[in-house]
C-alpha cells in the first residue's frame, strides 16, 4: 500500500534561485571619515490585542532581539579653506591648524543575520491576532532607534570627535 500511496503522492517542488542578472542602481562618492562605530543589543517586546467592544478577547506578544551598529564620525567635504589656518614664516616652522566639522551619526543598521525573534505567542487558544510579520517590523525600527539613542547616550559623538583629531593629526603631521 505504501508503494501506491508513494505513486500518488508528488515530489516536493525544487526552489531556484537565479542570480545572473544584476542591476548597478547608483554609485555615489563618499568623504566620510568613521571614528567611531558601536555595536549594541536591544531586546523589544511587542503587542498586538484583538478585542470586542472595550474587552480584550486575545494577545499576540512578539520578543525581539535585535544586533545593531551605529557608525559616526566626520564627512571630509565640509573642510573648506576657511578651516585652514596655516601658521609660520617662509624662514621658520610653519603650523597648520585644521578646524574640523562636528562629529555626526554617518549610518545606522541592524543586522538581520544575528537579529531575531526570540518569541512568538498568540496566547489562549491562539485568539490573539496573527500578525508576526507587522510586530516585527514594529520592534525592528523602536530597536534601531533604540540602539541610535544608546549609542548617543554612551557618547558616541565625543568619542567620534576625539577620534577624528587624533586621525587627523597623524595624517597631518610631519613624521
Amino acid at each position: 500500500m505504501e508503494g501506491v500511496g508513494l505513486m500518488f503522492t508528488p515530489t516536493p517542488p525544487e526552489d531556484k534561485v537565479d542570480t545572473r542578472t544584476l542591476i548597478v542602481d547608483q554609485v555615489q562618492d563618499a568623504s566620510e571619515l568613521t571614528t567611531a562605530i558601536f555595536s549594541m543589543e536591544a531586546v523589544v517586546p511587542t503587542e498586538s490585542n484583538r478585542t470586542v467592544g472595550n474587552y480584550v478577547i486575545g494577545q499576540t506578544n512578539l520578543l525581539y532581539i535585535a544586533h545593531g551598529e551605529v557608525r559616526a564620525g566626520i564627512d571630509l567635504s565640509a573642510i573648506s579653506e576657511e578651516n585652514i589656518e596655516v601658521i609660520g614664516t617662509e624662514d621658520g616652522p610653519t603650523d597648520l591648524i585644521v578646524t574640523l566639522p562636528a562629529p555626526k551619526i554617518l549610518d545606522s543598521k541592524l543586522d538581520v543575520t544575528r537579529s531575531k525573534v526570540f518569541d512568538y505567542d498568540r496566547g489562549f487558544l491562539s485568539l490573539g491576532p496573527d500578525r508576526a510579520p507587522e510586530l516585527q517590523a514594529l520592534a525592528q525600527q523602536e530597536a534601531l532607534e533604540r540602539i541610535r539613542q544608546g549609542a548617543c547616550n554612551e557618547g558616541i559623538l565625543a568619542r567620534a570627535s576625539e577620534r577624528a583629531e587624533v586621525t587627523m593629526r597623524q595624517l597631518i603631521e610631519p613624521m
